[in-house]
Formats: C-alpha cells, sequence, structure tokens
C-alpha cells in the first residue's frame, strides 16, 4: 500500500462517519495518521448508524470529530483555521437517485455549495491536496462501455448525477485558478459491512432475514458494477499518494452484475429462497454501470481484489455480528 507522506498536518475527511468515511478514517489511523472528520450526522439515514461507524475511531487518539455542515461557510472555514489540514477527503454528500429526484434543491445546496465551501477553505489555508467523491451516475445511459472518464458525460438523468458532474467541473476551476490538486473518483456501487441501509445489497440482505419480498426493478437484466468497500479504500489512499493535478478516475471492479444474479448471490449467501416483488423501473435509474479501469490501474496502481460472492459473504457476517450484539445488549 502507498504511503502518504504528511508527518505534521491532519487529512480532513467530510462525512467521516458514513461508510465510506468510517472505513477510509479507520484505515488512515491504522497508517498512523491524524484525521479530523467532518460530519454533521444528519437524518439521512439513522444518525444511530453514523455513531456506531464511529465509535471504534472515537476511542483512539488519531481522530478527532467536527459536527459542522458544510453548506455553513463559516463552520468550513472555522475548522480549517483550526485543523489546518494538509489534504482533504470529500466524501460529504447527499447520496442517492431516487431521493434526489424528489427534493432537488436540497442535493444541490449539499452537495455544490458545500463543495464550493471546502474547495474555498482548502485554497485559503493552504491545503496541498483535494480529493473529490464522484460517482458513476455521472456516465447516465452511457451507450458505450465499459465506461471510460474521457467519455462524454453531458447527460446526466438525475439530480444527483448532476450535482456530482457540477462538482467535478468546479474541482477544476480550482485547480486552473487555484493549482489546488484534485482528483474526482467515480465511484462504482460500493458495498460491504456498513453499507446504507436504502442500498440494494443491504436491503436484499435484511429483507431476506426477515422472509420478506425483495423489489425488483425492471425485468432483472440491469447491471451494476459493485465494488467492496476495501477496494474502494484502496483506491482513495493511492489517489491521496499520488495528487499532483487536476485528474479523474473510475474506482470499481471492471465486473458488472446483472440485478437478477445478485440476488441469486444473495441467496447463495444467506442459504434463502428470495421472495420477489417485481416493479417496474422507476425515472433516474440507468441500465448499467461498467468501470473501465484502464488509467486507475496505469496510474494509482488500483487493483480490485474481492470477489462479489466473497464481499457480500463478508457484509452477511457483519451483520449477523451487529444484529447478535444489539440482542445481547437489550
Amino acid at each position: 500500500m502507498p504511503q502518504i507522506h504528511m508527518p505534521n498536518r491532519p487529512i480532513l475527511v467530510t462525512g467521516a462517519a458514513g461508510f465510506i468515511g468510517s472505513h477510509l478514517t479507520q484505515r488512515l489511523a491504522a497508517m498512523g495518521r491524524r484525521v479530523v472528520g467532518l460530519d454533521d450526522l444528519c437524518d439521512s439515514y439513522d444518525p444511530r448508524f453514523k455513531r456506531r461507524n464511529l465509535a471504534p475511531m472515537l476511542a483512539g487518539d488519531r481522530f478527532e470529530l467536527v459536527q459542522a455542515d458544510i453548506r455553513n461557510r463559516l463552520d468550513v472555514l472555522d475548522a480549517f483555521a483550526t485543523h489546518r489540514p494538509e489534504a482533504v477527503v470529500h466524501l460529504a454528500a447527499r447520496a442517492g437517485v431516487r431521493p434526489s429526484i424528489e427534493q432537488p434543491a436540497l442535493y444541490a445546496s449539499v452537495n455544490i455549495d458545500g463543495t464550493v465551501h471546502l474547495l474555498d477553505a482548502a485554497v485559503r489555508h493552504g491545503c496541498e491536496k483535494f480529493i473529490f467523491a464522484s460517482s458513476s451516475s455521472v456516465y447516465g445511459n452511457n451507450e458505450k462501455v465499459p465506461f471510460g472518464e474521457d467519455d462524454r458525460v453531458d447527460h446526466p438523468i438525475s439530480p444527483y448525477a448532476a450535482t456530482k458532474k457540477a462538482g467535478e467541473l468546479i474541482c477544476h476551476t480550482y485547480w486552473h485558478l487555484h493549482h489546488l490538486p484534485v482528483i474526482c473518483l467515480r465511484f462504482f456501487t460500493v458495498y460491504g459491512p456498513r453499507q446504507r441501509p436504502d442500498l440494494a445489497i443491504s436491503k436484499f440482505l435484511h429483507l431476506i432475514r426477515e422472509g420478506r419480498p425483495l423489489d425488483m426493478y425492471g425485468d432483472g437484466s440491469t447491471s451494476r458494477d459493485y465494488t467492496y468497500i476495501d477496494d474502494i479504500v484502496a483506491g482513495v489512499i493511492a489517489a491521496l499518494d499520488r495528487c499532483d493535478r487536476f485528474r479523474i478516475y473510475n474506482l470499481g471492479s471492471d465486473d458488472p452484475i446483472r440485478l437478477q444474479d445478485l440476488i441469486e448471490n444473495v441467496e447463495s449467501v444467506t442459504g434463502r429462497t428470495a421472495e420477489i416483488n417485481a416493479l417496474p423501473m422507476p425515472s433516474g435509474d440507468v441500465n448499467r454501470t461498467w468501470a473501465d479501469l484502464t488509467r486507475s490501474k496505469a496510474e494509482l496502481d488500483y487493483e480490485p481484489t474481492t470477489r462479489l460472492i466473497d464481499g457480500i459473504t463478508k457484509q452477511w457476517e457483519w451483520m449477523k455480528e451487529q444484529s447478535a450484539g444489539a440482542a445481547a445488549s437489550d
């Protein structure tokens, strides 16, 4: 794993209490890095889950939490002035395609205005590197597969995707105007322990355990490039190590899986048969995602290693451990 040589100043991770943020923060702390987590612990999903994610870091001495909303420019500037981070990994966002259709103004405020506030603070306080979490959603229904970073992404099909594309453009202006090195990472359907409860694998595992039907949108032929959390974290750390200009990278698995096959994997891992509730495809959902990893392999030495069946097994075992722990504490 690459080493990040920033011995004196911390790394600021926004969205540190979330799924990806908590895993990244733990990995950085294990590498001996000091981390400042900036998170508002909002109710986009149960804040108790976010506090649970943070518990291991708060018990150590390499992590400090700043509870603040990135939409509040003064709070963001204050956090940078106080901690003077050497690098920023900006993961905080309102996520999800379907809720963005219902709340487009909220998504624009958090994902665009919040990103501007962080970039501005980074320039003002001498930050040397900025990693922006983008999304495979920017590709929309791209006809060319696999999706490459140089493909045109001018036709997003949800407000969420549009805000991520806008974030990438704003990041480029800060490189052009202020020479702030920025890497934009397009994540492809991340899963694993602590995954957000609204995402497919997490939902499917919970529902099948409870004997409830699984919603299958469309005929099961849509596909996603599912990427295990440890592979994503490795890619983020590699980007931190190599961030010296503006660049965009895909972080995926280069192995798209059909929805029907995903459900069969869930059945195999859990040893249970799923009851399917067939529904029409919702607006804003893409037909497929598929990451071209040529650039990220060549320039980041990124190499995903976790097979889908193994990753789902790890997530299933973690869920059972969490349930057992909750039952023991009652």
